[in-house]
C-alpha cells in the first residue's frame, strides 16, 4: 500500500534537497532572534514579567494625552505679541518650500493669554482649568517634526518613523520593562473613535506581538468578550490548559514562533483580566465627587472626563503605558476652519479633566513616578487658512510635560517671534522620545531590537534627552 505523506511547508523544504532551501529560511529567521536567545525564549513565554531598566528610572509609568489633528500652539501655550501688532500682515520671511497649503497672511490669536502660578507661565484663557497645574507643568515650546501631513506626523509622534511600520512607545516601554499588574494590558489605548493610522499608531510592529496595545473603544464596556458565557471559571481553566497541552506540542518542533508564544500568552492574561479588568475600568466606582471633579456626566466634558479616570484608575494599578486620544471623531483638533468656533469647544471639553488627572495624580502621591504628556502631532500656522482656521505646521509648536522627573512650572525653547520656526532650544520628536525612555530607565540607544539584519531602536539613529527639562 502506498504511503501518504503529509509535509508541513517547512518539513518539505527541510527534507528536500539536502534542506538547502531551509538555509535561506533559516537566515530570516535567525535575524529577528535577539543576542540572547535565551533571555528571549524566557519574554516570548512570559511577556509581561517585570524586567530591569539600564538604569535607576525616575518615571514607572507614562500617560499620553494625544490630541490628534494638531493643537494650535500661538492659540493655547505660545503667546505671540508681534502677531497682534502684525495682524493681517505678510510674513516677513519666506514660507518654508514644503508648504501642504497656501496660507494667507498673519493671524493673531482671538484669545488672551495671562500668567499664572509661581512660575509666571503664560497660558490661554482657553485652558483655565490646565493653567491652574502650570507649576507641575515644563511648557516645550519649540517642539519640531519632519512631516506635514497627518499621516506621517502622527506616526512620527506615535512611533518614531514616518512611512514604515514600526513598533509604538508603548510597545518599546512594555517590551523593555514588562508591567507590574500581571492580571492588566500593559499598554491601552483609549481611542472612543477611528483616528488616522488608526493601530499602526499603537501596533507592536516586528516586536512580539503580546506589546501591542489593547484598544478600548466602547467606554462603557472597555473589553469586549471578556467574561465566560458559561460563568463556569474551573471549565474555562480546563479549556485553557488543554489549549496550552496542544500549543506546546505545535511548539515542540519549532524554534522560533513567537506569533505562538504571543497567542498563548494572550489567552492566559485574558483568563487572568476576568478578575481585575472589570474593576479596573469600572469608574463608577468611584465617589460621585470624583467623578464629577473630573467632569464625568457634564455633556461638554463626558467622554474625554471618562478616558482621564480610567486612566487614572490604571495608572494606580500599574499599567505600564496609557494613550488617551481626543477622538469624540476623527482629527478632533484639524481646525482648517471654524477656529474660532471648534477651538474653544475642544478645550473646554478637555480643560477640567487633563486637570482633574494632575491634581488627582498628585494627591495620591502618584504624580512623582508617572509622566504625564500632552500634545498632538504637530501645531498650527500663525498665518491665516481661509479668514477663520490654520493649516498644518510641523516647524515649531508646543507640547508638555509633567510628573515624573519633570522640571515643573518651566518654559523650555522658544518659536520666533510670529510662532513660525523652534529657534532656540530646539526639541525634534526623536529627542522627545529619548527624554521619555530616558526617564523610565533606558538609554535609548541600548533599547534595541534586531530585525531583518540590524538593530532597530525607537529614535531610530538620532535623539538627545533633553537635561534641561529634569529635575
Amino acid at each position: 500500500m502506498q504511503t501518504q505523506w503529509h509535509l508541513s511547508r517547512r518539513d518539505m523544504l527541510r527534507r528536500s534537497g539536502c534542506g538547502f532551501g531551509l538555509l535561506a529560511l533559516s537566515d530570516l529567521l535567525s535575524a529577528e532572534i535577539s543576542p540572547s536567545p535565551t533571555a528571549e525564549a524566557d519574554r516570548a513565554a512570559h511577556p509581561f514579567a517585570i524586567r530591569a531598566p539600564h538604569h535607576a528610572a525616575r518615571a514607572k509609568r507614562v500617560i499620553f494625552l494625544y490630541m490628534p489633528g494638531g493643537p494650535s500652539h500661538v492659540d493655547l501655550f505660545d503667546p505671540k505679541p508681534r502677531l497682534i501688532v502684525d495682524n493681517g500682515k505678510p510674513l516677513p520671511f519666506p514660507k518654508p518650500k514644503l508648504e501642504r497649503a497656501k496660507t494667507g497672511n498673519l493671524l493673531a490669536s482671538p484669545w488672551k493669554f495671562s500668567k499664572h502660578g509661581e512660575s509666571g507661565t503664560e497660558v490661554s484663557e482657553l485652558l483655565p482649568h490646565t493653567a491652574a497645574c502650570i507649576d507641575d507643568i515644563c511648557v516645550i515650546r519649540s517642539m519640531l517634526a519632519d512631516n506635514i501631513n497627518h499621516t506621517g506626523a502622527a506616526l512620527q509622534m506615535c512611533t518614531g518613523e514616518q512611512a514604515f511600520s514600526r513598533p509604538s512607545m508603548g510597545s518599546w516601554l512594555t517590551y523593555g520593562l514588562g508591567t507590574e499588574n500581571q492580571n492588566l494590558p500593559g499598554f491601552v489605548v483609549v481611542s472612543p473613535a477611528a483616528v488616522f493610522q488608526g493601530a499602526q499608531l499603537w501596533a507592536s510592529s516586528f516586536l512580539p506581538s503580546a506589546f501591542q496595545g489593547t484598544l478600548v473603544r466602547d467606554l462603557k464596556n472597555p473589553i469586549a468578550n471578556l467574561t465566560d458565557p458559561s460563568g463556569n471559571i474551573e471549565r474555562q481553566r480546563a479549556k485553557l490548559d488543554g489549549l496550552r497541552q496542544l500549543n506546546e506540542l505545535h511548539r515542540r518542533d519549532r524554534a522560533i514562533d513567537g506569533q505562538l508564544d504571543a497567542r498563548i500568552a494572550s489567552f492566559e492574561l485574558a483568563f487572568r483580566m476576568q478578575r481585575d479588568a472589570p474593576e479596573a475600568f469600572d469608574i463608577s466606582r468611584e465617589s460621585l465627587e470624583t467623578q464629577k471633579i473630573y467632569g464625568v456626566d457634564d455633556p461638554v466634558t463626558d467622554m474625554f472626563a471618562r478616558q482621564c479616570l480610567m486612566a487614572r484608575r490604571l495608572a494606580e494599578r500599574g499599567v505600564r503605558y496609557i494613550q488617551l486620544f481626543d477622538a469624540p471623531a476623527n482629527n478632533a483638533w484639524d481646525h482648517h476652519g471654524g477656529l474660532r468656533e471648534a477651538l474653544p469647544k475642544r478645550c473646554k471639553a478637555v480643560d477640567q479633566p487633563i486637570a482633574a488627572l494632575l491634581t488627582d495624580l498628585k494627591s495620591l502621591g502618584l504624580l512623582d513616578e508617572t509622566l504625564v504628556l500632552w500634545g498632538g502631532e504637530f501645531g498650527r500656522t500663525p498665518t491665516a487658512e481661509g479668514d477663520n482656521g490654520r493649516e498644518h505646521h510641523p516647524f515649531g509648536f508646543t507640547m508638555w510635560m509633567a510628573g515624573a522627573g519633570i522640571r515643573g512650572g518651566m518654559v523650555h525653547g522658544a518659536t520666533d517671534d510670529f510662532g513660525w520656526h523652534s529657534v532656540r532650544d530646539i526639541v525634534h520628536v526623536h529627542d522627545l522620545h529619548a527624554t521619555i525612555l530616558h526617564l523610565m530607565g533606558f538609554d535609548h540607544e541600548r533599547l534595541t531590537y534586531r530585525y531583518a539584519g540590524r538593530d532597530y531602536r525607537l529614535t531610530d539613529v538620532h535623539g538627545h534627552v533633553v537635561h534641561e527639562i529634569l529635575t
